[in-house]
């Protein structure tokens, strides 16, 4: 089966967005593959109840979430201000996966998203404002989180340079025909009450042809697409091994293709999805106020990075909306031209190193490091 095309689409990443929201199955006398999400409920107050990765390659944990949004950010300061990967003093796999840009604007339409990065200025706050509400008719969560005091603005000094870059994703879907609401629920055998919607035996033949079987192995490893009228496609998922939801999301593709059984849903099947709301925001502060070189020898340093993301899911579609935005300031280390009337002291006598190489060739033959002197006289 060869899905990957249609699958880049952004409610990909919707689907990917928690290995909490994972399904649980229960079986009926009847042959089912019931897929049962968590409903979560958060907000920016209470944003610990869910992770927020950056990348889909860094490791997650039970209930985390991601969107490409940072992302998109981190590709615009490396590709059009820092000109290199960014490298701090210490490590951070993080930094290695954004490096990466293994989401970019290739990724994903353009209708999904606005973004612009600028000198940092009240004026380019202005056009973002005015540019994410033409398009989308929102206003921003995470501007105000951002210092736009007149010392932290572009002030156009030859020493320093403010940057700041600003991404929206914005997405609405809805089925084409509304699901079943379904009785409500437990959901891993522990939580009660929880609101179901999906397909049961009274759920209309139209209903069922809008969900398409990835594949079907067991009661605890199954997969399916709910495929939307704006043409996006809503993927569940469940029993698909990795530490990553880059490594998922490649398993569920490898099992997709490899299935050989019937992939309509048929009507001896059911499904069963609970309702999705959450609102977090993350503020990576693993990447603030650490110094990094760019290609030009300067040094620049993250003030804030912050990303959010809002996303809701039922019976009869979804929405998604994430932000991110970095500030970022770069000072100049370029030097006066040196005084050619002054001397200049080639004195080797600290430690040091030295190479003989033969003249025209690329390597050299011999070396040596002195540091104590006394054992090379």
């Amino acid at each position: 089966m060869k899905q990957k095309a249609k699958i880049l689409l952004v409610i990909v990443l919707m689907m990917i967005f928690g290995i909490g929201l994972y399904f649980l199955i229960t079986r009926l006398s009847k042959k089912a593959c019931i897929a049962e999400f968590s409903k979560i409920g958060s907000n920016l107050e209470t944003s610990e109840k869910l992770e927020v990765v950056p990348t889909m390659n860094d490791v997650i944990s039970a209930d985390t979430a991601w969107c490409g949004t940072f992302q998109l950010i981190w590709n615009d300061m490396i590709n059009e201000v820092i000109h290199q990967e960014v490298q701090f003093l210490e490590p951070l796999a993080m930094v290695e996966h954004l490096n990466q840009q293994d989401f970019n604007e290739n990724s994903i339409s353009d209708e999904y998203y606005y973004k612009k990065f600028g000198l940092k200025t009240l004026d380019l706050k202005k056009e973002i404002e005015k540019g994410i509400q033409e398009k989308f008719g929102e206003t921003s969560d995470v501007l105000e989180n951002i210092d736009w005091s007149e010392s932290q603005l572009e002030q156009g000094k030859e020493d320093i340079k403010r940057y700041l870059f600003y991404t929206m994703l914005k997405r609405d879907f809805s089925y084409p025909y509304q699901f079943s609401k379904i009785e409500q629920g437990k959901f891993a055998n522990q939580y009660e009450n929880i609101s179901y919607f999906g397909i049961d035996s009274k759920t209309d033949e139209k209903v069922r042809n809008q969900v398409k079987v990835l594949y079907y192995n067991t009661e605890q490893d199954c997969a399916v697409i709910l495929n939307t009228v704006e043409g996006d496609q809503v993927i569940l998922c469940k029993g698909n091994l990795g530490n990553t939801f880059g490594q998922i999301y490649e398993n569920m593709l490898k099992k997709g293709e490899s299935y050989k059984g019937n992939g309509t849903f048929k009507e001896t099947d059911f499904l069963k999805v609970p309702e999705i709301e959450f609102d977090v925001k993350r503020e990576y502060y693993e990447l603030e106020n650490k110094e990094f070189d760019t290609a030009d020898g300067d040094v620049a340093t993250i003030l804030k990075a912050i990303q959010t993301i809002k996303m809701n899911l039922d019976e009869e579609g979804g929405s998604i909306k994430s932000e991110a935005v970095i500030d970022m300031e770069v000072w100049t280390t370029s030097l006066e031209p040196p005084n050619e009337d002054l001397p200049r002291y080639f004195y080797f006598d600290d430690e040091f190193t030295l190479f003989l190489q033969e003249n025209g060739k690329e390597k050299p033959y011999f070396a040596t490091h002195v540091g104590d002197i006394t054992k090379f006289q």
